[in-house]
């Protein structure tokens, strides 16, 4: 048996694809124990995985701060007496990391971003579009180069396919013969957002469909005080913002016909749930290898534009100042692409 630390911090989506292949390595390799070491609040995304999958939650801004909380960290982490370490995040506080279990004769692997690649995709001129290695395959890649490869076949993170109800049957009530589409209009970049008024049309077009129900998804008051207007605008329409945790929203997206989601988080967290999903791209672009796992590019809405992809994470500026490329999405492309996914 041996033991290996697998480190992501980052963002929710971002951990969330770890999830796939953590998930298949412990299936494959039963013998070993698994810590997963990441931010305290993505406990929920490792709850359900095989039992020989811990997970360590560590807030490095606070309770682990500068050199002396990564140094307290590391003694922690070295008491486990790891055998292998996989760094699926590559920056600063996992590079001193992984030095010092260097500096003590451990193994260790890290990601390799393809930084280049990404750079030629998104230049504003001559750019070389082609398909980039997926997150997925960047991570599985780390643990090869550690002599353990990884046979991915992650469906889900609930052993029975769906969730239990009982977590959020309070505020759904009942599916029935409904179907239920999510819908997380909101991403942290504004290059990644498809305009409010387009998405109240969205939402407007599926309320008039029969038997369907929608569900807002977000986070903040912000996005609470807006998704909260539409469900009181929309009869169909339910605001779950702020009224779930996240293992519960995972739960109810289990449930979903359908997500409709930004290239953000909640794409992420519905693919681990084997939820289909209606993704939304603008600055960004799937060619980046950010899909969410298992997710048809059939399911993708974007606009064709010579300018595209500009960003990797969608925090540039747009170079035109208009954001076309999400403007030029119709709210009525995107009802079909949502009618299609669930008929």
């Amino acid at each position: 048996m041996s033991k290996i630390l697998i480190i992501r911090f980052s963002a929710i989506g971002d951990v969330a694809m770890t999830v796939p292949v953590i998930h298949s390595f412990a299936n494959q390799y039963p013998q070993h124990q698994i810590m997963v070491l990441s931010r305290p609040n993505m406990a929920a995304l490792f709850a359900s995985l095989p039992s020989n999958v811990t997970f360590k939650g560590v807030d490095v801004k606070k309770d682990y701060k500068g050199f002396a909380g990564l140094n307290r960290l590391y003694r922690e982490l070295a008491s486990e007496k790891f055998d292998y370490i996989a760094d699926f995040h590559d920056v600063i506080r996992t590079k001193y990391l992984r030095l010092r279990f260097l500096l003590s004769g451990k193994k260790i692997a890290h990601i390799d971003k393809g930084r280049a690649g990404k750079k030629a995709l998104t230049r504003a001129k001559n750019k070389i579009k082609v398909q980039q290695a997926t997150s997925f395959q960047r991570y599985a890649d780390v643990l090869k180069r550690l002599g353990m490869p990884v046979q991915m076949d992650f469906q889900t993170i609930y052993p029975n396919g769906k969730a239990d109800t009982s977590a959020f049957l309070s505020i759904t009530g009942e599916k029935g013969t409904d179907r239920w589409v999510g819908i997380a209009p909101f991403a942290t970049h504004a290059g990644k957002i498809y305009p409010q008024a387009s998405m109240e049309q969205v939402i407007k077009q599926l309320d008039a469909q029969p038997n369907l129900r929608i569900f807002l998804f977000g986070g903040g008051k912000k996005e609470v005080d807006i998704l909260s207007a539409w469900a009181k605008k929309y009869p169909s329409a339910t605001c779950i913002a702020g009224q779930l945790k996240m293992k519960e929203e995972l739960a109810l997206m289990s449930h979903l016909d359908v997500m409709v989601s930004m290239d953000s988080g909640n794409m992420h967290l519905a693919s681990l749930v084997n939820t289909p999903v209606v993704s939304i791209w603008g600055a960004t672009h799937p060619l980046a290898g950010f899909l969410g796992w298992n997710q048809s590019e059939k399911n993708v809405v974007q606009a064709d534009m010579p300018c595209r992809p500009c960003s990797v994470y969608g925090n540039k500026p747009c170079m035109r100042n208009d954001y076309a490329c999400l403007n030029q999405i119709t709210p009525e492309s995107v009802v079909q692409r949502i009618l299609g996914a669930i008929i």
